[in-house]
């Protein structure tokens, strides 16, 4: 049996993503720190014929993240895809501009983004080296790529595990484990940005399954509603 793990799991693109997965014969494990949203998701999904399992944890609290995939992986037999696409909630992320940005609004910004990444990663990787197999995924906004002034702190964190993603791929290349980064260039579901257009969640999750299956070379995606996705060039 095979299984993903989506870390940051919501009713948007990580619903989508347990579907497109879960369609396909996929164990599902969702990672977030709402327990009562998690069970929503699992009900959801186990309607849907797909088998699901909540594991919840703050990817903040790296024990806890690393101590819910592994939970995730004795349920399941191994975790063989790992998504990461955790996102902030008004109230606790702070978006600022260049100059209005502080130290402590990137580094925010870098444990949610980057160390959470990381963490998660060491959690399921020495596994998927034991196998010889598997794939991890990470998803940013993507000023990551094209930045946006206007959210210059989140940008900054973004480009930062984009970075650490294709040193990631570059290193583990022949070993039959792909990580690659998607950028999506819009807001998912509803706009929170003036001018960025909003995406349905099921147009953006295919890429993920692209990338897990046929487009195992490539070390980016990135999601733009014109032209749904093109390969970094």
């Amino acid at each position: 049996m095979t299984s993903i793990a989506i870390v940051g799991a919501g009713p948007q693109l990580g619903l989508a993503i347990a579907r497109t997965f879960g369609s396909q014969g996929y164990d599902v494990a969702l990672v977030s720190r709402n327990r009562a949203k998690l069970d929503d998701l699992v009900a959801t999904l186990t309607a849907e014929g797909i088998t699901a399992a909540a594991f919840p944890a703050d990817v903040l609290d790296r024990d806890a993240l690393t101590q819910a995939l592994k939970d995730a992986a004795a349920q399941f037999g191994g975790i063989d895809v790992l998504e990461y696409s955790p996102v902030g909630t008004f109230g606790i992320t702070t978006l600022t501009t260049p100059a209005g940005t502080e130290p402590s609004h990137v580094e925010f910004e870098l444990n949610f983004q980057l160390y959470g990444a990381i963490a998660a990663t060491r959690a399921v990787l020495p596994a998927m080296r034991e196998a010889g197999a598997g794939t991890l995924l990470y998803t940013t906004g993507a000023g990551s790529i094209w930045p946006d002034p206007r959210v210059a702190n989140v940008n900054a964190a973004a480009a930062a595990l984009r970075n650490w993603v294709m040193n990631l791929h570059k290193e583990l290349l022949g070993t039959g484990i792909q990580a690659a980064h998607v950028g999506i260039d819009s807001s998912i579901g509803v706009s929170v940005i003036p001018g960025v257009e909003a995406a349905r969640p099921e147009q953006i999750s295919p890429m993920y399954w692209e990338l897990h299956t046929t487009k195992r070379d490539e070390d980016e995606l990135v999601f733009k509603l014109d032209d749904k996705s093109f390969p970094r060039g």
